[in-house]
This record gives C-alpha cells, sequence and structure tokens, in this order.
C-alpha cells in the first residue's frame, strides 16, 4: 500500500515530546503505575507495562524512578489510584482529536480539558463522537531506506497486519495490539531499529492542515498535551 508523508511529521512531534522530557517522565511514572496495577509486575506476562518500560527507557528515565512505580502499582509501596478517561473533541477544519488520561480527579480533568479546547479554538465532542475514524492498533515505523522486503517477511511473518510503503519512503507496520510485542521482538533480532513503537489510536484518514490552520492547531494539541493529567492525544490532522 502507498500512503502519504509519515516521517517529517514524527520527526517534528519527537522534537517537540523531547522539549518536555520532564512532564514526560511525569506521564510515564503514571502509565507505569497503572499497567503494573492491571497487569501486574511481569514484563513478560504484560505487554502494556513492557511497552511502558520501554518508552521510560528511550526518555532516559532512570531505573530506580521505573522500579518505585512498578511496586507502587502492585501494591508493594503506597501510591495513588488513578483512573483511565478518554474525551473526544474536533480542532479546526473538523479534524478529529482523542484524549486519553490518567487521573486522581474526574472533575477536575474534565473542567481542564473543556477548557484547552475552548480556549484554543476546539469542541469537546461527545463519548464515540470520533474514535470511529481511528484505529487501535500496533504501530513502528521505520526510516527512508530500511529494506522493504526484509521489513515485510519479518513482519507479516510475526503477525503483522500490513506494511505501508509511505511516498518519502519511511516504512509503517501496523499490528493487531495483542501481536505487538511478538512482532516488535522478531523485527529487533532482524537488526532493524523503529524511530517510533507504540500502541495507539491511529486514524484511519487524515486532514491535511497548513498556514494559520496549522499553527492553531499545533497550539491547541500543545495545550492539551500540556495537562498534566493527559497521557495521550490523537488526531488525524496533518500538519
Amino acid at each position: 500500500m502507498a500512503g502519504h508523508s509519515k516521517w517529517a511529521n514524527i520527526q517534528h512531534r519527537k522534537g517537540r515530546q523531547d522539549e518536555k522530557r520532564g512532564k514526560i517522565w511525569t506521564k510515564l511514572i503514571k502509565e507505569i503505575t497503572v499497567a503494573a496495577k492491571l497487569g501486574g509486575g511481569d514484563l513478560n506476562a504484560n505487554p502494556r507495562l513492557r511497552l511502558a518500560i520501554d518508552k521510560a527507557k528511550d526518555a532516559n528515565m532512570p531505573n530506580d524512578n521505573v522500579q518505585r512505580a512498578i511496586q507502587r502499582g502492585t501494591g508493594s509501596l503506597e501510591g495513588v489510584n488513578y483512573e483511565e478517561i478518554r474525551y473526544e473533541g474536533y480542532g479546526m477544519n473538523g479534524a478529529a482529536i482523542i484524549v486519553d488520561c490518567l487521573t486522581d480527579n474526574r472533575t477536575r480533568t474534565v473542567a481542564e480539558v473543556r477548557h484547552a479546547f475552548n480556549k484554543n479554538g476546539g469542541n469537546m465532542g461527545t463519548e464515540g463522537s470520533v474514535a470511529f475514524l481511528f484505529k487501535h492498533c500496533g504501530q513502528m515505523l521505520f526510516a527512508p531506506g530500511t529494506s522493504e522486503d526484509q521489513l515485510m517477511e519479518i513482519a507479516l511473518d510475526a503477525g503483522a497486519e500490513d506494511v505501508i510503503t509511505h511516498d518519502d519512503g519511511s516504512l509503517e507496520v501496523l499490528t493487531p495490539v495483542p501481536d505487538f510485542s511478538n512482532v516488535q521482538d522478531a523485527i529487533a533480532k532482524a537488526g532493524l531499529k523503529a524511530e517510533l513503537a507504540t500502541v495507539a489510536m491511529r486514524p484511519e484518514t487524515e486532514i491535511a492542515l497548513e498556514g494559520n490552520q496549522a499553527e492553531s492547531m499545533q497550539k491547541l494539541l500543545d495545550a492539551l498535551e500540556n495537562l498534566d493529567d493527559v497521557q495521550e492525544v490523537f488526531t488525524n490532522a496533518a500538519l
């Protein structure tokens, strides 16, 4: 399958995330805690925890922080009880936005998310209003120049759903959520490294935004991502 450009968008997004490293550590600690609470502290039996720890390593989080978060999740250390909540809404030109949160205060979180939408030209929607525009899946992105034939053979044999070649030469592997870890391991054993590897809400189609609309959309996304209770923001806007 052919797709349009992904690489520049991903690089831009990673750069912006690197600027927020302190906030990223806080979000990852929450995710590790919740993952350990829901699925236990064994990485081999808990794919969500393993993915969170992989992200923590990529963010250079000290191992002590990781272990304490696991211990809080499994109950061997006292910790905060977080609730998972998803909000949906719209940005510029009707672009869809999904906001995934972990919070200990639902009232505070919904007020902050609604304020960020309203202040930055967006609108909160009802539950299910945009989720159907996204697919929950494992997603890996590889740099232009990666061997398409090699990646396709390894990924599909390991259980991937699709390997997409984008116009900029980057390659994207999509997997069912339960098969993400197996596919990731098989690819890593072959010596190929993904620039991005995550379980995400991936848009089925994208809306291209340019100029003032793109700037306004970026401000809205930044405002949402900067909220303490927000873990992930997904959009079908291509900026």
